[in-house]
């Protein structure tokens, strides 16, 4: 029988102690804090329409580009797309500008009772084909590359099967193409849930709701050691920025358009459509098997949301015979924002593109 845990009142004092003056230091390295900012990386708006903006990104140096065809990033609906430019040493677009891209972003925006009843056509044949020829009008090119993140590389792959026509590359980062594997917690959660009843009485879904759900998939890391770690990791000024512009990311979680809401998760999530078959956008047929062009594959050995087999498989599905992947040791953030992702990623997305100018 295993020896019971000893505790020492001295001891225990020490620590309270200890935890008390160092919740006192951080409190007062918050208050020295400035606001916090949204994206770092200067930008303009080169169109909008509804509650969508696109950017376009300038080079931090003013280096011009030296890959020719510009780069369209689409992140998902369910965060907000500044994680890939978090600040000024955390920026997965700095990194790309300094690999010689012309990078463009969608931001979505906030969907309010009037988006209830957008759908997934009109997200990827209205809003993404409408950026992508916004992009192909700006620059004289027929052709784009274009990067899908998680949810947005879903929706990639679906426009690039649909309008192979307009992209050059395809590049899906942490995304989502086989929504059945044996460890997809998300998935076995979502398997059974009524999503129409669900829809139809709340409408839009709130964005509180999916970041309790996402932060319950770790429990105790995401909500509990985070916070008794906290005290630690707000002792000094870049640490406490850095702690508390993660903590703006995510609770900063849009609405989701009821009706694109209900397609997703039915379509992908409950029956699998990419791998099974039988999707539809529109008027479209969704076969990945018509996607022909070079296709780079980058995702995390550690992601809890979108695990490793859940992105390998694509390789399987898609009819190109240029396939690449690219691997992160890491999980699903730290692709964006740790400092080894900040010295791989970006390089290695500038020189496959590159490659293939």
């Amino acid at each position: 029988m295993a020896n019971p845990i000893q505790f020492r009142p001295d001891q225990i004092a020490d620590e309270v102690t200890s935890f008390a003056k160092n919740l006192g230091d951080s409190l007062a390295t918050l208050t020295k804090l400035d606001e916090l900012r949204p994206g770092v990386t200067e930008h303009e708006v080169v169109y909008q329409e509804d509650k969508l903006a696109l950017y376009r990104f300038k080079s931090p140096q003013g280096k011009p580009a030296t890959i020719s065809t510009p780069l369209l990033i689409v992140y998902a609906l369910v965060n907000r797309p500044y994680m890939t430019d978090l600040q000024e040493n955390r920026s997965i677009i700095r990194g790309l500008l300094e690999a010689g891209l012309d990078v463009y972003l969608i931001d979505w925006g906030y969907p309010d009772r009037a988006d209830r009843f957008l759908d997934l056509n009109d997200y990827i044949n209205g809003y993404i084909d409408r950026c992508v020829d916004v992009i192909r009008n700006r620059r004289g090119q027929s052709k784009i590359n274009l990067l899908g993140i998680c949810q947005g590389g879903t929706f990639s792959l679906c426009y690039t099967a649909m309008h192979q026509e307009k992209v050059k590359n395809l590049i899906t980062m942490v995304t989502p193409v086989d929504f059945k594997t044996g460890d997809n917690m998300l998935s076995k959660w979502v398997e059974h849930i009524d999503i129409d009843l669900l829809v139809d009485t709340l409408g839009n879904i709130p964005g509180e709701m999916l970041n309790w759900t996402f932060l319950n998939l770790k429990p105790f890391q995401l909500m509990g050691q985070k916070y008794v770690d906290m005290v630690e990791a707000l002792k000094d000024e870049n640490s406490a920025k850095n702690f508390m512009q993660m903590e703006k990311w995510i609770f900063d979680s849009p609405d989701q358009a009821g009706e694109a809401f209900r397609e997703f998760v039915k379509e992908f999530f409950q029956q699998n459509k990419l791998v099974n078959g039988g999707l539809s956008i529109g008027k479209h047929q969704v076969d990945l098997n018509h996607i022909k062009i070079p296709v780079l594959n980058v995702y995390a050995t550690q992601d809890h949301l979108v695990p490793p087999d859940a992105s390998r498989a694509l390789q399987q599905l898609i009819g190109s015979k240029d396939y690449q992947e690219v691997t992160f040791d890491g999980g699903h953030i730290g692709i964006y924002v740790s400092g080894k992702s900040q010295k791989t990623i970006p390089p290695a997305i500038g020189h496959w593109l590159a490659d293939r100018s």
